[in-house]
């Protein structure tokens, strides 16, 4: 009697490679005997170039943004290590996510000549220092190692090899150019006391430090400004901009890999931007394919950890708590990166953190009960439950979803907050807020503008939240369709 045994799988398989023919693979669109052919190598060429300048757009935007601060506060009158604007924010002052909260300060620190120090005295301050790239150098004020009771912040350039004085608080910066970002909080309500807090601020050269000089200050409340990238973000001026900041500060080291992607669109340091017209169409066509990825993270983006509450549908605007450039375990996230720059300006772990205490927490509405966006030809209540979870107070303030800046609109308002329009509110009944274009009778007190024809956001902000903000025992409601 003959025993069958079982064939093995590596013999199985090889009976079945040797029963395929050559003739039998299909062939690859656009390729002859396994070699793509001329019109397929152009379309794969741009294909690829183009795949490569929407990461490396998703990448380098908030260095953009960043210099779209910097220019966008000298074009006031602000100058880099001598003035600071006081501005408390409105609707004509164009920013990313800005808010009437408080009074800002900030612009431009140079630090090609040397350190340079930001004094803060004691007070209710809470600010940062960013490089070029937007990322974090240190806090300041009440987030910072400070904590409120004052001190000198010295700012390093690259590469500094110096003395460091004993006495300061010292952040190293990888670029020449950085960003001081500084609010005032209105203890109280009193917006003129937290202005003057600001002009109590002095920022000069280490090398002045025994003699500072005086800082100039912009009054900058009546003034239109724009801070924004909107008028490069989806052209080809993107890429003008990222080449001529990129060949005034040095490499960062991390950064290589991006560079090198950069190489291959045309832009390194050293040489000059020059894209042909090939170019130029791909790079203009990966600007608008960039901007538009970085609103689908910041407006549609599938994360269950988005969620602030299962039962709600307001979000998290941060998504890596605690890190300041959005590394976690893995490595960065670049989901996270995205969501944030694509609506917000500057990163602090302080921003990020979801602990009882810290400076203030944020959460993003866009959507309606229902689920739907926010829509600015309909109308919208919101029930605040009270109180508060917070120590110091808190707002609700609308965006456009456009502009990522607040409303403008012939109320020339974008926000209702805890110290100014609803200061006095019950607190115990719930607060009733009202959002629509036009307000319900009685209500005008409560009410936000919008537009008809244009979608709109809002950020919930807490300032010194409590454990409740955290815990999920206190919550707002939704924005509900009002009849």
């Amino acid at each position: 009697m003959t025993t069958v045994r079982p064939m093995s799988a590596a013999v199985l398989l090889l009976a079945l490679g040797s029963s395929t023919t050559m003739a039998q693979i299909p062939p690859w669109t656009g390729f002859t005997t396994g070699y793509p052919t001329a019109d397929a190598a152009n379309k794969l060429r741009d294909d690829a170039t183009l795949q490569r300048a929407i990461v490396a757009y998703r990448f380098w935007y908030p260095t953009v943004s960043t210099e779209a601060i910097l220019q966008g506060t000298r074009a006031i009158g602000v100058k880099d290590n001598v003035s600071l604007p006081i501005i408390a924010a409105a609707p004509r002052h164009v920013g990313f996510t800005l808010n009437s909260d408080t009074p800002y300060s900030g612009g431009a620190i140079d630090l090609s000549g040397g350190p340079v120090v930001i004094a803060l005295p004691p007070g209710a301050y809470i600010g940062l220092v960013n490089d070029h790239h937007q990322r974090w150098i240190l806090d300041m004020g009440i987030p910072g190692p400070d904590g409120g009771k004052g001190g000198k912040h010295l700012i390093l350039p690259p590469g500094y090899k110096g003395s460091i004085p004993k006495g300061y608080f010292v952040g190293r910066s990888s670029t020449f150019k950085a960003l001081i970002a500084l609010r005032s909080l209105p203890v109280g309500g009193d917006v003129p006391k937290a202005k003057d807090a600001l002009r109590a601020v002095r920022m000069y050269p280490l090398s002045a430090a025994k003699n500072p000089p005086k800082n100039e200050f912009v009054d900058a409340d009546g003034i239109r400004m724009d801070t924004t990238p909107l008028k490069w973000e989806d052209n080809i001026a993107f890429w003008q901009v990222l080449h001529d900041v990129l060949e005034a500060e040095p490499l960062v080291e991390e950064f290589r890999p991006m560079y090198g992607l950069l190489s291959t669109l045309g832009i390194e340091k050293g040489k000059a931007f020059a894209p042909d017209e090939r170019m130029k169409r791909i790079l203009a066509e990966a600007a608008k394919a960039g901007r538009d990825q970085l609103l689908v993270s910041a407006y549609a983006s599938d994360r269950p950890d988005r969620i602030a509450w299962s039962d709600r549908k307001w979000e998290w605007v941060g998504l890596v708590p605690d890190d300041a450039n959005f590394v976690t375990s893995s490595g960065l996230d670049s989901e996270a990166r995205d969501r944030w720059f694509a609506q917000a300006i500057v990163a602090s772990p302080a921003m990020f953190r979801r602990k009882p205490g810290s400076g203030s927490l944020y959460w993003l509405g866009l959507r309606d009960s229902t689920g739907a966006y926010l829509d600015g030809g309909k109308s919208y209540r919101l029930a605040v439950p009270q109180p508060v979870p917070g120590k110091l107070f808190w707002s609700v303030t609308v965006y456009d979803a456009q502009t990522r800046s607040e409303v403008q609109t012939a109320q020339d308002k974008a926000a209702l907050r805890s110290l100014f329009e609803l200061k006095g509110v019950s607190s115990s009944a719930p607060t009733e807020l009202w959002f629509g274009p036009t307000a319900p009778p009685g209500k005008q007190d409560r009410w936000i503008q919008t537009i008809p024809g244009r979608g709109w956001f809002a950020y919930f902000r807490i300032y010194g939240p409590e454990g409740a903000a955290f815990d999920g025992t206190w919550k707002p409601g939704d924005f509900v369709v009002s009849p």
